[in-house]
């Protein structure tokens, strides 16, 4: 599908468009290839709004997406998001991203226009930005592949890219494919990455009690019994919620990034995103303090409850996509507020720069939810090469589901 700012199935999902993408050069390894940025990148020449009426600190040219550029790729344009990437709805006072497998849902954020574009057709791969889930949770919720990398992954430089939270920003790509995230990282690093072997490997099953709905949790398990026929060992694994240090530190940074704007007497920012950056400007020194206590206390727990694992298999999602103006999510535990529910799966990871690869998983009425594999610090290849094997597993098993429903069929 060509992008196209006028397509009521993209409404919601581009920042900018401008009249002819920009090219890539030709004959490089990603010639053929076309990608969207989520609208936090600065490219020369194009606006930068982050999805909002405030306004912003001043963003150079990010250096990732003139070597994705150089690398062959074509720039069809920017992407809507989760106002500053404060949210994991995609809400912005533009209107939000719908979800493209139902439009009566959230796409998912902070990179909502992000996974929207590349579910849609309209480009290869999208750049987005990962501080709490933002990558993760709109590739589960839109039926796409996210992949977070390690912090501070010189691959994916921050550089040029407008900040949330220092601590806790990831750049990273989404596609439909773990193929794809593959064949970028490969053009990126100039070295092939090979499919991994699941035999052997010891796994660590993070199921946490009653936060999932049955949807959720059925995929999850479905996907571990893929791993234990692959050969893969799984072993429980339990993980605190992790939001006392996320949120305080999230917001604390995310209010001296925009310090400018919030000394207006009208910032610009709408209510939930000034509520939420005010809240950050009023925390004392201390508060933070105590903050980043909590988090290298989690840091050791992770590493403990890690001994003797290789990776981590979690869910990403509690459930399928909420409806536009849901505010709460109902799970096996009960119901629960949806910025809680959402973000206790994937802040752990975030806060604490492990690498993530999270694939889509069907779910009813056409709908998708999501698990996420957590690979250790700076073990990012093996990570995708494992996503690989199980990508092609998955596909032969979907090939052999669907032959079976054919023969099924009656003659008519």
């Amino acid at each position: 599908m060509k992008p196209d700012g006028k397509d009521p199935a993209q409404a919601g999902v581009w920042a900018y468009l401008p009249e002819q993408p920009r090219p890539g050069r030709e004959g490089g390894p990603l010639s053929g290839l076309s990608f969207s940025v989520k609208d936090l990148y600065g490219v020369p020449g194009w606006p930068l709004r982050a999805s909002t009426p405030a306004p912003l600190p001043p963003v150079q040219g990010s250096p990732l997406v003139t070597r994705l550029s150089g690398l062959g790729a074509e720039l069809v344009g920017k992407t809507h998001l989760h106002e500053i990437a404060l949210g994991i709805t995609g809400a912005n006072p533009f209107g939000g991203t719908p979800n493209s497998l139902d439009r009566q849902r959230v796409a998912g954020g902070s990179s909502s226009g992000a996974a929207a574009s590349v579910a849609l057709g309209c480009c290869d791969f999208a750049l987005g930005t990962d501080t709490g889930g933002s990558i993760r949770v709109p590739a589960a919720w839109c039926g796409v592949v996210g992949y977070k990398p390690s912090k501070g992954h010189p691959l994916w430089p921050l550089e040029g890219v407008l900040p949330l939270s220092p601590t806790c920003d990831h750049a990273g790509p989404l596609a439909r494919d773990v193929q794809m995230i593959v064949r970028v990282q490969e053009a990126l690093s100039g070295q092939k990455i090979a499919a991994q072997e699941w035999k052997g490997v010891q796994v660590g099953l993070w199921n946490p009690e009653g936060w999932l709905n049955s949807e959720a949790e059925a995929a999850l398990l479905d996907t571990a019994r893929q791993l234990e026929a692959l050969g893969a060992t799984l072993t429980p694994v339990l993980l605190p919620d992790m939001l006392d240090a996320y949120s305080d530190t999230v917001q604390s940074e995310a209010a001296a990034v925009h310090h400018a704007a919030l000394a207006l007497p009208d910032p610009g920012f709408s209510a939930g995103t000034l509520a939420l950056l005010r809240r950050g400007a009023a925390l004392t020194p201390e508060q933070v303090a105590v903050a980043r206590e909590r988090q290298e206390v989690y840091a050791e727990l992770l590493e403990q409850q890690m001994q003797g694992l290789d990776l981590l298999l979690a869910p990403a999602v509690p459930s399928a996509a909420p409806l536009t103006g849901q505010d709460d999510v109902q799970t096996l535990g009960g119901n629960v507020p949806l910025r809680l529910a959402v973000l206790r799966l994937t802040v752990p990871f975030s806060l604490l720069g492990w690498p993530v690869l999270t694939l889509p998983c069907p779910a009813p009425d056409g709908l998708s939810v999501g698990v996420q594999l957590v690979g250790r610090p700076g073990d990012d290849a093996r990570l995708l090469g494992l996503g690989r094997s199980l990508e092609a597993r998955r596909a032969v098993n979907t090939n052999a589901e669907n032959s079976a429903d054919s023969n099924a069929r009656p003659l008519r």
